[in-house]
Parts: structure tokens; sequence; C-alpha cells
């Protein structure tokens, strides 16, 4: 059984612990709500862009543009790991960093871009090559989105990469992260369902034409898609973080309650059994 020191320096390094992880839980809090206000605010663009896209997908007739046909084959397909910069959140990085060794065990040729410390730190351990890595919340991360989408479109359209597969959290609410697997490029037009709702020769009318319409709006999708990708990241994150800091501070108040009832106990013996041995003393003097 500890004695009742070692038991009082476990209960002050639990104090301590408890203290770290109830800060950390009050940072996360306090830059969810940051987080949470910058994806809010970028929803409306998000939704007229993907209208716009939709629309101009069904008036079209013949796209010529690179992001809608099929890569180049033999060539290796390229996927974006996005994780966050930090840990201590519980198993959001993990279960990220899972679902993509998954999917590279299925798919044998792939080319990998990193957005994140910890995507960047698990693709050393990931067969194949690993094209260029971002920071996810280092720097203006919308230069770090524009750059990403400079990078793999380049990449696209000289035929280095056969398509583009994002590996990405989705911030179902506060207690739930989703990780997700979706394919970005090339762009199919029957993914859209409601593109085959709406009639061509609709009442939107585009200038110039259509086709150079679309020419300039799927680079501007593809962007706004990876920084959207990044702001539901970081957001995630924080939101994992709150989550585990608040059951790593609860934890270590069970442990403390638990530590101290021992210490109690502890002390009690070791009072009890001086009061024998006094006791039992004195009656061996008295005989």
């Amino acid at each position: 059984m500890p004695s009742v020191r070692d038991l009082r320096d476990r209960i002050r390094s639990l104090k301590n612990t408890q203290q770290i992880t109830k800060a950390m839980k009050q940072v996360a809090a306090a830059k969810i709500r940051r987080a949470e206000a910058l994806q809010k605010q970028s929803r409306p663009y998000a939704d007229a862009i993907g209208a716009m896209l939709r629309d101009l997908i069904a008036n079209v007739g013949s796209v010529d543009h690179p992001f809608m046909k099929p890569g180049t084959a033999d060539v290796p397909g390229g996927v974006i790991l996005m994780t966050a910069d930090k840990g201590l959140a519980g198993s959001f990085n993990a279960n990220l960093i899972r679902m993509a060794e998954i999917h590279g065990r299925e798919n044998a040729n792939l080319a990998w871009y990193a957005v994140g410390i910890k995507a960047r730190n698990a693709l050393r351990r990931q067969r194949g090559e690993t094209l260029q890595v971002w920071p996810l919340a280092q720097g203006d991360m919308f230069a770090n989105a524009q750059a990403l989408a400079q990078r793999v479109t380049d990449d696209f359209t000289s035929g280095k990469i056969a398509s583009l597969t994002l590996v990405s959290p989705k911030l179902v609410n506060m207690m739930t992260q989703r990780p997700e697997l979706r394919q970005i490029l090339p762009i199919v037009a029957a993914e859209t369902a409601d593109a085959e709702k709406t009639p061509k020769g609709g009442a939107v009318e585009f200038e110039p034409t259509p086709e150079f319409v679309l020419g300039r709006l799927l680079p501007k999708y593809l962007e706004f898609t990876l920084y959207s990708a990044m702001l539901e990241t970081n957001a995630s994150f924080y939101a994992a973080q709150l989550v585990a800091m608040n059951n790593a501070t609860d934890n270590a108040k069970k442990l403390i309650d638990q530590n101290t009832i021992e210490m109690n106990k502890a002390r009690q013996a070791a009072i009890t059994k001086e009061i024998l041995e006094i006791v039992g003393g004195a009656e061996a003097l008295a005989g």
C-alpha cells in the first residue's frame, strides 16, 4: 500500500495536471467560437458558388476543361491528408490517419499532399511520395489554401496525378467529428443531382458564354473547397480538443478524490498503529 507521502505527491501531481487541462479546455472553447464564426461566414459564398456551378453544368453542352476530364492513366492518384498541427484532441488525428492508411492499402499507386503537422509525420510511414506539406493554422490559412489549390491544379493538368482525393473531418456537432474521404478531381457532372433537374436554357444567362464562365469558376470552386475543408478541420480540431480536455479534467478530479480517500485511510491506519503501539507499551510497563 502506498505511503501517505507517496499519495500526497500523487495528488499534487494530479492537481497540476488538472490545472493544465482546465486551461487548455478554456483556450479550446475560446478558439472554437472564432473557428465556427469563420466557417459560418464562408457558407453563403459556398452555397452561391455551388448553385452557380450547378446552373453552369446544366446549361453547357460540352465542357472543355481539364477539371472535368479523366486523368492520365498509369500515373498515381493524388490524396490530400488534412489533419491538425497539434495533438491532445483524443482520437481526432488518429481517425483521419487511419482512413488515409486504409485508402493507401486499397490503392497502391498514390502521391500524397499533407496539410497539418500531424499529417506530415504520419505520411513518413506511408507508401508513396509526399509531394508537398502545408501547415493548417500557421500563417494565412487562405493563402495556404490558394497555394495548395495551385499545386494540385498544376499537377493534375500536367498529368502528374490522375485524380485528387481529400481526407478531412466533417464537423457533425461538438461531440462528433467524422472523417470523410471524397473525390475532388475530376469533377463529374453526374454527381450534381440538382444539375439533372435544371433544364437547359433556364432563366439564368451567362455572358459571354456558359463555357467561358465555367472555365473561370472551376479553379475558384477548387480553391474554396480546399479552404472550406481547412476551416472545418480547424473547427473540428478545437471541438475534439474541448471534449478531450473536459474528459481529462473530469478524470483528474476522480483520481484526486480516489487518492484522497486512500491517503485518509493510510493516515488513519498510521494513527491507529501508533495508538496501539503506545497502548501496548503502557501495558507492558504496567505489567
